[in-house]
């Protein structure tokens, strides 16, 4: 799959974001609501972006394959995430987006309590994705540019769970077009 527009991500979101991913919220809930949470800590556009988005890589896999995401298989879709979203996001939207499971693997290992917080689905995905960080991978995580966005995304990526919270298509698209020309003015000249 290519994504090359704001349209083609409205799209995927407007097909498959109404399905549910293991909690008890829709995927454009969740976009939604973490990217408000993103914006309630004064994030920059990049980060909201981010935190809009940081799931996409799940709708790339349904659409893929007509609806039926694969959950008890990891399916990387931070990378899938990543890579679909080059064709018009900048690298400081989709950095954090890949780097956000690996933060939550790092969390687990670093934050004391952080485990015990996860929702069971979190935890389910914890597992799969390799666990939580020893030492060692923990020092080399921490060292990688962008590690604090990638963490803040986790934190609102945890919290972003709330049902009834709301998050519909309209909203996500006012966001997502509302950062994205705050981000295009930041770059003309």
């Amino acid at each position: 799959m290519k994504i090359d527009t704001l349209n083609d991500i409205v799209s995927l979101y407007a097909r498959w974001g109404n399905v549910r991913y293991s909690e008890a919220i829709t995927q454009t809930e969740h976009a939604v609501q973490c990217a408000r949470l993103a914006e309630r800590d004064s994030a920059g556009p990049s980060l909201v972006l981010a935190a809009l988005l940081h799931d996409i890589g799940h709708l790339v896999d349904l659409d893929l394959k007509d609806g039926h995401e694969i959950t008890d298989v990891d399916t990387s879709h931070e990378t899938t995430g990543g890579r679909v979203l080059s064709g018009v996001m900048p690298v400081s939207v989709r950095n954090p987006i890949v780097l956000h499971v690996k933060a939550k693997r790092w969390l687990c290992s670093q934050q004391k309590g952080y485990f015990d917080s996860l929702s069971p689905a979190s935890i389910n995905s914890l597992r799969l994705q390799g666990g939580p960080y020893s030492d060692e991978e923990a020092e080399r995580f921490s060292a990688l540019p962008g590690f604090d966005d990638a963490i803040a995304l986790r934190l609102w990526d945890d919290i972003g769970k709330i049902p009834d919270w709301g998050g519909d298509i309209s909203e996500f698209e006012e966001i997502l077009s509302h950062y994205f020309e705050l981000l295009d003015a930041r770059a003309t000249p």
